[in-house]
């Protein structure tokens, strides 16, 4: 059966389907969404529970443990953690990626209200869920300024005016805000001038609470007419409360401004933002899975001149960042990639075929299959990232090689004095089974990522299969557009057709390449005869390549994924927790200039008191570095540069990190890998974490070496003299509300404004929060009354304890955190850390590598059985066609040729095996057995025909030679603009790049001996054996 027979036949048909197909594949690439990289959307939910002034042992036992106790019987978790810090815990969920990230929010959330009667009765608010992405990175920045306006004004348009507009851009998911400064009114008390009027925190909080109110006064009916009653009990700024009288002492009245002053100020005043050196509020906008980065880039930039009309004068609202700027730039490296490449293909087949017509058919199925694929991608909801579009670059390569096949057999045919429509069904019957080979075990190759899973799964499912829909695609073409044209456009070679020659083997001396090729091939064939007479040796030597790939697997570095160098630094930095704020914030000023002193910074977004994505505590720093254009490509010297620029700041820990290709992960730490331990008692796992973290810095390999014990807190215990307490009427609980009210910050009140609420916040004053001195001040309520100094009923022990307590799946739990030395790999430091953990860490304590080092080790585990699972399928798809167990082996034979070759280019490049490098292994695999499959498919005809078996195989080798040339050469140059790597995004691309062109070079031309030599090992060992079974 002829495949292409009916489409020789229809030309006007298979001209019209082509173009229709061609043009639903141009209008499907205008509407596919642009993006970084493919969705991976991880289902996480964050709890965050707040009770003011609890320490984190109190928040761990009373907060976090009820909580996940009542979460540990929701389906489909996979990890739980949880960090107690002061005041506040907050706990990750982490379920299946195959989990509905709507239907875990709603688990969770009824978990919470179910607990809701076991929590403590004092928190202000219960506990808040949402959805959680660590993979979503904000893809704009924007920042707000004001110089003569308060940052709590500027917050509120912030707030009501500039987020609100940005979340209801369509595919904006929610917009963070680092410096948030929402109004509140802060009333700061004199201890000592409480003492001397008698009046407590408690009496400040019932007078402020009594005088403050806002409730209905119901309806007044007097018959033919009602009236609403309203009572203006309402307090509306710091004003206000300072003229209200607490209290009467000796027969005076006590004003709050007596006692304390209040001021109009804002909820949190432990975290402040700078843009460069302004403070101001920055807003950074997330989006919605799957939504396209450039479209929502370009709403914002059309939004911003509106927004900027709309605010007072003096606020300034401008861009600080826009990934879709790099979105855009590495897209379109990646399509120049791709045109380069199709004109370097086009470009062989030119060189081959001499033949402009020749060359246009051949050409043709480029462009064919990759509109077609864009087609597939919009039907299946892919967007086009730089994963798909470096599936389609990789593709260009390989793309022409089954359209190549069919021309040149075609091409021989009409060499030979055939019609063009004769030659195109008789050369389209004899090869339309190798190219049915070619494609469907080209394109099986990539059913095992598609369904392997996990992170590494669902973040490769869009490359494999936009790469194996442009194989079948290109099949396709191969099957039926080029054997139409080939009938109509190819015309005999004229060289030939004057000197009334139509051997195929004499080729026309009428150009350099074409004289350089025929003494190649006529070698080739010479040095093959040689090589099949001594083939003992050639098997000898696939043997001693087989194990060299399994040693140079040994050798070459391993890696994770590599880094995005997308134009931005990161820098995570944590403060001694004896510093305090003022001076936190001026070291933070000092790092900021210094880093923005380095000329290849653009800018600097600088928070203090904030981590990334707006979590952290008043000892935590967080800055956004914008590389200017251009250097993108330098980010890791960049940050070399600013760690040697920071080393004056040694009293704090400064970590710089740029962006990764994927993240993923929960447990929290301030280096790029992150080691958790976890078990044991609190005390035990403390001393192992110092143990370990002390061994760990002993490793050259390894560089910031910090745990989350780092920085111990200095706290003082409140030890009660119950007896004493007992007899002057002091309870505990008056003592706990009266800390609570002087050092945890409590609300008091609330604001009720026009279209919004406010807090009013009581401490004591500043300067005696940061006085020791100022616990033997306080005043504790009595009996009758009284006042009670806290010195006389409790005692006060010095300590320090850790400023945060952690918890993994309900077990105490600790991190240390890393970052890797120049020169290691995270391939060559995982078994020495897990070597160390096991000298250092007691029974009952385990270690395990979280975030991105955790999906290292598991995607590193899996992928041996996926490279073993891809050759399987690769072998059952060729027996099923061949119907032969043997042949399949025989075009195997190249394979570890082609992991040879790759591996020893990684190697001899210094670059790592990685995700991507690894990727392009799997697919070098359905390369190299093209070779196999044209030859082994010729010989098998040709043994039909009645030749001995090294006839079969010379003759192939002869006849197939130049388009397994073509073939090889198109790959290669197809590879070759990726394995040079340029543009924005290219430090990821050259792995997969090197280990493609590397693997090609070196395996598809020894092939071209191996292969032949295992044929003719392999019929003869079938022959012998053939004959046993019949002399038996």
């Amino acid at each position: 059966m002829n495949l292409s027979a009916p489409f020789i036949r229809r030309p006007v048909a298979t001209t019209v389907l082509a173009l229709a197909f061609a043009l639903l594949g141009l209008v499907a690439y205008l509407q596919l969404p642009t993006a970084l990289l493919p969705n991976v959307s991880f289902p996480m939910v964050m709890v965050t529970a707040q009770l003011p002034g609890a320490s984190p042992k109190t928040m761990a036992s009373a907060v976090a443990t009820p909580l996940e106790r009542q979460f540990a019987s929701i389906p489909g978790i996979n990890s739980m953690s949880a960090v107690s810090e002061n005041g506040v815990v907050q706990i990750t969920l982490q379920f299946n990626l195959s989990t509905s990230v709507l239907g875990a929010t709603q688990e969770v959330s009824n978990a919470v209200a179910q607990a809701q009667h076991l929590l403590p009765p004092g928190m202000p608010q219960p506990p808040t869920v949402r959805q959680m992405n660590p993979s979503a990175q904000p893809i704009f920045y924007m920042g707000m300024s004001a110089r003569n306006m308060p940052l709590y004004t500027l917050d509120k348009y912030a707030q009501t005016k500039v987020a609100t507009a940005l979340s209801g851009i369509a595919g904006v998911s929610n917009v963070q805000i680092y410096g948030a400064q929402t109004y509140a009114v802060r009333i700061y008390l004199n201890p000592y001038a409480l003492s001397a009027r008698g009046l407590s925190l408690q009496a400040v909080q019932t007078a402020i609470g009594n005088a403050n109110v806002n409730l209905p006064g119901g309806t007044l009916d007097t018959g033919p007419q009602a009236f609403a009653t309203r009572v203006h009990g309402q307090l509306h700024d710091a004003a206000a409360f300072n003229h209200l009288v607490l209290a009467y002492a000796g027969g005076q009245a006590v004003p709050l401004d007596a006692v304390g002053k209040a001021r109009n100020s804002t909820e949190d005043n432990q975290q402040e933002t700078w843009i460069n050196k302004t403070p101001g509020i920055v807003l950074a906008v997330v989006r919605q899975p799957g939504s396209n980065t450039v479209a929502i880039s370009d709403q914002i930039r059309t939004l911003l001149p509106k927004l900027q009309a709309e605010m007072p004068g003096g606020i300034q609202v401008k861009p600080v960042f826009d990934l879709a700027d790099y979105v855009r730039a590495a897209i379109q490296e990646v399509l120049l990639t791709l045109l380069i490449a199709s004109f370097l293909v086009a470009g062989v087949m030119w060189l081959f075929l001499r033949r402009p017509s020749a060359t246009l058919i051949g050409a043709v199925a480029i462009p064919l299959s990759l509109l077609g694929s864009f087609l597939g991608m919009r039907l299946l909801g892919f967007s086009l990232n730089t994963l798909t579009l470096l599936a389609l670059t990789l593709a260009v390569g390989f793309v022409v090689d089954d359209a190549v096949v069919m021309l040149e057999n075609i091409n021989r045919h009409i060499d030979r004095g055939e019609t063009g429509s004769t030659a195109a069904l008789h050369g389209s019957q004899e090869i339309s089974f190798t190219v049915l080979s070619m494609t469907i075990s080209l394109a099986i190759i990539f059913l095992p990522l598609i369904f392997l899973g996990g992170f590494v799964g669902h973040l490769f499912a869009d490359f494999g299969i936009s790469i194996a829909m442009v194989i079948l695609i290109s099949g396709a073409v191969a099957l039926t557009v080029t054997p139409m044209l080939c009938s109509r456009y190819l015309k005999p070679n004229h060289a030939h057709a004057l000197a009334g020659v139509h051997d195929p083997d004499l080729l026309p001396e009428d150009g350099w390449f074409q004289r350089l090729f025929k003494r190649s091939r006529d070698g080739y064939v010479a040095s093959l005869e040689t090589a099949l007479r001594h083939r003992n040796w050639m098997l000898f030597l696939a043997f001693l390549f087989l194990l060299g790939s399994l040693g140079m697997a040994a050798l070459v570095h391993k890696a994770f994924l590599p880094s995005q160098n997308a134009g931005f630094i990161n820098a995570n930095i944590e403060y001694p927790s004896n510093m305090t704020f003022a001076e936190i914030v001026q070291e933070q000023g000092q790092i900021a200039r210094v880093v923005k002193a380095n000329d290849k910074i653009q800018s600097v977004v600088s928070s203090a008191g904030q981590g990334p994505g707006g979590f952290g505590n008043r000892s935590t720093g967080h800055m956004f570095i914008h590389i200017k254009n251009g250097y993108a490509p330098q980010t890791p010297e960049i940050i070399s540069a600013l760690n040697r620029a920071s080393k004056p700041f040694h009293n704090v820990q400064i970590v710089y990190q740029g962006p990764q290709s994927g993240s993923s992960g929960t447990a929290s730490g301030n280096g790029s890998v992150v080691y958790e331990l976890v078990g044991g008692s609190w005390a035990e796992l403390h001393t192992a974490t110092r143990k370990m973290t002390a061994a760990l810095r002993q490793l050259p390999e390894l560089r910031n070496v910090n745990s989350s014990l780092q920085n111990d807190s200095p706290q003082i215990s409140i030890q009660i003299h119950r007896a004493r307490a007992t007899a002057l009427g002091v309870t505990p609980e008056a003592i706990e509300k009266t800390l609570g009210l002087a050092f945890g910050g409590q609300e008091v009140g609330t604001i009720y404004g026009a279209s919004d609420q406010y807090e009013v916040i009581l401490e004591l004053q500043p300067q005696y929060q940061q006085d020791i001195n100022a616990l033997s001040t306080l005043s504790v309520p009595g009996a009758g009354g009284s006042l009670v100094p806290l010195s006389a009923v409790a005692g006060f022990r010095y300590s320090a304890a850790p400023e945060n307590l952690m918890q993994h799946d309900g077990q105490p739990s600790t991190t240390i955190s890393f970052n890797l030395a120049p020169g290691a790999s995270l391939g060559s430091v995982v078994p020495t850390i897990e070597k160390t953990a096991k000298a250092v860490l007691p029974a009952g304590i385990v270690g395990e590598f979280g975030g991105n080092a955790r999906q290292f080790q598991s995607a590193f585990q899996s992928l041996p059985f996926l490279l073993l699972a891809t050759i399987l399928l690769i072998y059952v798809v060729l027996a099923i066609l061949y119907e032969h167990f043997l042949h399949p082996l025989t075009i195997l034979t190249a394979l570890p040729l082609a992991a040879f070759g790759a591996l020893f280019s990684l190697w001899i490049f210094g670059l790592p095996l990685d995700l991507y490098s690894f990727i392009g292994i799997i697919m070098l695999l359905g390369l190299v057995k093209k070779n196999g499959i044209i030859l082994v498919d010729f010989a098998v005809s040709r043994r039909r025909d009645g030749a001995s078996a090294q006839e079969a195989i010379i003759d192939a080798c002869r006849i197939r030679y130049r388009p397994i040339m073509m073939t090889t050469f198109a790959a290669i140059l197809g590879v070759l603009p990726i394995a040079i790597g340029f543009g924005a995004g290219a430090d990821s691309r050259v792995p997969l790049g090197v280990a493609v062109v590397g693997g090609l070079i070196f395996s598809q031309f020894l092939t071209l001996y191996i292969t032949p030599a295992f044929y003719l090992w392999f019929d003869r060992w079938g022959t012998s054996r053939t004959r046993r079974i019949l002399a038996e």
